[in-house]
């Protein structure tokens, strides 16, 4: 009998130490997490995102309590690994540029010392949420298309997210995109065409489209002055850049990366620069992203 109750709590040990081991107040936090953003896991899924929520959590804690230009915060993706956010939401090709126009070709200024599309009237349209699905090149194509159309008619069109051969989750380009809208004759609204977030049938009628272009301009790769340029003379810009694991959780102030590679080939999302400024003499973009208004400062 003693071997058999022995060999019963041997088993019963092994049982219980597959099941990991948290704190009372972490499971508490992710809990609150979880009812704050609808997420519903089973019991094996469950243990596995709280590894990774406690993670990025004490991951924040560590860098808000330290000197920095910006802070950090739980959001939506906050029981999503780093690989798995890149993979499911980032480029996975290298953001080369093939404008139709040439380089973008700078005034001499003088320049504002800040600038903000959405102060000067209606001409940035809301943040959109792209999904699980890696089209941010595409909504920073269409966010520059609505803001160049408000700017020249006055008038913000929404403007479809889908009709760039229904393939957009794939990844892709923002100057492949500006192309396609240039020989395809023009872009629909967000009413005649919604976003869906996966890949499909296009379905794009011309007779429809809202907003049309002749030419896009390239600014050339490390030309912040032709950034600075456009923006301020011209209209908000659709670029790239590198996001790394910490601009993940991004919440506010001045972002500044120590990991980015500051090289092109390493560039994996696109975004729209609506607007430049300083802040404690740091200077700064002004970004629109596609990530909903959870994430940053509102988005």
């Amino acid at each position: 009998m003693a071997l058999y109750t022995a060999a019963f709590n041997i088993a019963f040990l092994h049982i219980v130490n597959l099941t990991p081991l948290f704190l009372p107040e972490e499971e508490y936090h992710f809990k609150q997490w979880m009812l704050q953003y609808n997420k519903v896991y089973d019991l094996e899924e469950y243990y596995h995102r709280l590894d990774i929520f406690t993670r990025h959590k004490s991951r924040i804690h560590y860098h808000n309590a330290g000197k920095h230009t910006f802070s950090m915060g739980l959001n939506q993706f906050s029981d999503m690994s780093f690989a798995e956010f890149r993979k499911t939401f980032l480029l996975t090709e290298p953001l080369n540029c093939s404008a139709t126009k040439g380089s973008h070709i700078s005034s001499h200024g003088p320049y504002p010392d800040s600038v903000d599309w959405r102060e000067k009237g209606n001409y940035v349209s809301p943040v959109k949420y792209q999904g699980h699905c890696g089209s941010c090149w595409i909504f920073s194509t269409t966010g520059c298309l609505e803001s160049v159309t408000a700017i020249a008619t006055g008038k913000l069109p929404l403007l479809v997210r889908t009709n760039f051969n229904n393939h957009g989750c794939k990844g892709g380009l923002p100057s492949q995109a500006f192309e396609y809208v240039k020989y395809n004759n023009g872009l629909m609204t967000e009413d005649d065409y919604p976003y869906t977030g996966h890949d499909g049938f296009c379905n794009f009628k011309p007779e429809v489209a809202a907003a049309f272009m002749k030419d896009v301009v390239k600014i050339t790769s490390y030309d912040e002055k032709g950034m600075v340029d456009a923006v301020a003379r011209l209209n908000p810009v659709s670029f790239g850049y590198e996001v790394t694991d910490d601009f993940l959780h991004y919440k506010d102030g001045v972002y500044s990366s120590t990991t980015c590679k500051n090289t092109t080939d390493n560039v994996n999302h696109a975004v729209l620069a609506v607007g430049y400024g300083q802040k404690n003499s740091t200077p700064y973009w002004t970004v629109k992203n596609s990530w909903g208004t959870n994430w940053g400062m509102d988005g």
